[in-house]
């Protein structure tokens, strides 16, 4: 039996979107109960029974961010676009290729765009006894997952920030891990959620990092979007994977940690190989 994480990072239906598309490229999913929202704007996209797509005289980065926006506001008015960030997210189907579009962070599930977020495990190596690892949970306030565990880092890449500029950014706002800890993060693999949400399609790239922290240090959160932060056994973090208690993309992340340092079965983690490659469609 797959574990809750696994089993919902792939929920998802292709039968039940339509592909969104931007030159002739899917760039995300829409919900078919969503399009008809979309028809109100004739002069933006060309809707027929297999896809949506941006009308094709919104040829520029310019003009198609523009023309996305007026929408997104519209939406946003409405309460259709829930936790309004502030924070541009570029439309591009890998990390390292150039934006189609920019859009508003809280728009990406609506279109269903490919994002991406790094997420990092807080390690402590103790030289007496077992290893543990620190979590967050989650600020009741949150968007999205709220009071749920999470790593003690983990945050969405936004236009401009390379990786390494975000981890930085994200350890001292999220933990309050300085910069000269926080550059000796350890890449792990990458994990791709495609996932059914309430209010859309998660298509996220996640980047895994490890980071060993001093057992002398205590994580403290610094832009009130942590609740709380625990230092947790192995055993007890696994047990809250298991329970469905830390968010999806957490919990790949820490699974991932804890398999390549061999502290749980790969057979405790049926699946988990096929999530860190992207989904195919046929």
């Amino acid at each position: 039996m797959s574990l809750p994480c696994i089993v919902a990072a792939r929920r998802f239906d292709p039968a039940q979107h339509r592909p969104f598309m931007i030159d002739d490229e899917r760039v995300g999913w829409i919900r078919a109960g969503d399009v008809p929202l979309l028809e109100r704007w004739p002069d933006v996209f060309d809707i027929d029974a297999h896809k949506v797509a941006l009308a094709p005289h919104f040829n520029s980065i310019a003009l198609r961010s523009a023309a996305l926006g007026s929408v997104i506001g519209a939406f946003a008015a409405e309460g259709r676009i829930p936790g309004w960030r502030d924070e541009t997210y570029a439309i591009r189907n890998a990390f390292d290729a150039p934006p189609l579009a920019y859009i508003e962070r809280a728009a990406s599930r609506f279109f269903g765009t490919m994002t991406y977020a790094v997420h990092l495990n807080g390690v402590v190596e103790y030289t007496d006894h077992a290893p543990q690892l620190w979590i967050a949970r989650r600020s009741d306030t949150k968007a999205t997952d709220p009071g749920m565990l999470d790593n003690v880092v983990a945050g969405g890449i936004g236009w401009g920030f390379s990786l390494a500029e975000t981890i930085v950014k994200e350890c001292w706002e999220e933990a309050g891990i300085p910069e000269a800890i926080a550059v000796r993060a350890v890449a792990g693999r990458t994990a791709h959620v495609l996932q059914s949400l309430p209010e859309g399609t998660q298509a996220e790239q996640i980047f895994i990092y490890d980071l060993a922290l001093p057992e002398d240090f205590a994580p403290r959160n610094q832009d009130g979007e942590v609740g709380e932060h625990r230092l947790a056994r192995i055993e007890d973090v696994a047990q809250a994977i298991e329970e469905g208690a830390m968010t999806v993309d957490a919990s790949l992340a820490t699974l991932d940690c804890m398999l390549r340092r061999r502290w749980i079965d790969e057979d405790a983690c049926i699946g988990i190989d096929t999530l860190f490659a992207p989904p195919v469609f046929d």
